[in-house]
C-alpha cells in the first residue's frame, strides 16, 4: 500500500461509525474534490471498504437554489463524484466516466448541516459498472439517491505526468 495513502477515523460516518478508513486522493481543479477551485466543494472522500466510498459534508449556502436548500445540481455533482470512485478502494487511479446518472431527489437537501454520501459498486461487467449512492442526514434521512452505470476512462490518466498535472493525491486536511 502506498504510504501517502492516510487513514482516518470516522466516528460519524453512518454504518462504518467508529471505523477506520483510507483516505482516497483529491485533484486541484475538479469542482466536486479540487482542493484549488476557488469555486468546488472540496470535499475529501474515503474507501470504506472494498466498492464502498463515504464522504462527510456540509454545503455551504453559497450553493443554495432555494433558500436554505442546496440547489439540485449540486447534489447531482455530488451522488456522481461518490460513484465514480467505487473502484479506487483498489486502484486510486483506477478512473471512471458517468455513462447514466439518475438521481432521485427524496428531501430538499439542507444548506449548513452535516451530510453523509455513500457510495457502493453493486456489478462489474467487463468495463462497465454499475453503482449506486445516496445522500442523507446524520439521523439516517435520505434526502437523495442515485444509480448510475460507469465505464472505464478512455485512455488513462495514470502516467506520472498526468497525476501531476491533475494534482491527483492525498492531501493533509
Amino acid at each position: 500500500m502506498d504510504d501517502s495513502r492516510k487513514f482516518h477515523f470516522a466516528p460519524e460516518a453512518g454504518d462504518s461509525a467508529g471505523s477506520i478508513m483510507l483516505k482516497q486522493p483529491n485533484s486541484r481543479d475538479c469542482f466536486v474534490c479540487g482542493l484549488r477551485n476557488r469555486y468546488g466543494l472540496a470535499i475529501h472522500f474515503y474507501s470504506a471498504g472494498p466498492g464502498q466510498v463515504e464522504a462527510n459534508y456540509t454545503v455551504p449556502a453559497r450553493y443554495q437554489g432555494y433558500p436554505g436548500v442546496v440547489h439540485g445540481g449540486v447534489v447531482a455533482a455530488m451522488l456522481d463524484e461518490i460513484v465514480g470512485r467505487v473502484t479506487m478502494d483498489e486502484d486510486p487511479t483506477h478512473f471512471l466516466v458517468t455513462a447514466k446518472l439518475e438521481v432521485r431527489y427524496r428531501a430538499p437537501v439542507p444548506v449548513g448541516q452535516s451530510l453523509l454520501l455513500k457510495g457502493r459498486l453493486k456489478e462489474r461487467r467487463r468495463n462497465a459498472y454499475l453503482a449506486s449512492a445516496d445522500l442523507r442526514l446524520p439521523d439516517g434521512t435520505r434526502l437523495a439517491d442515485a444509480e448510475a452505470v460507469l465505464m472505464d476512462y478512455p485512455g488513462t490518466l495514470a502516467t506520472p505526468e498526468l497525476l501531476e498535472t491533475l494534482g491527483w493525491r492525498v492531501y493533509p486536511e
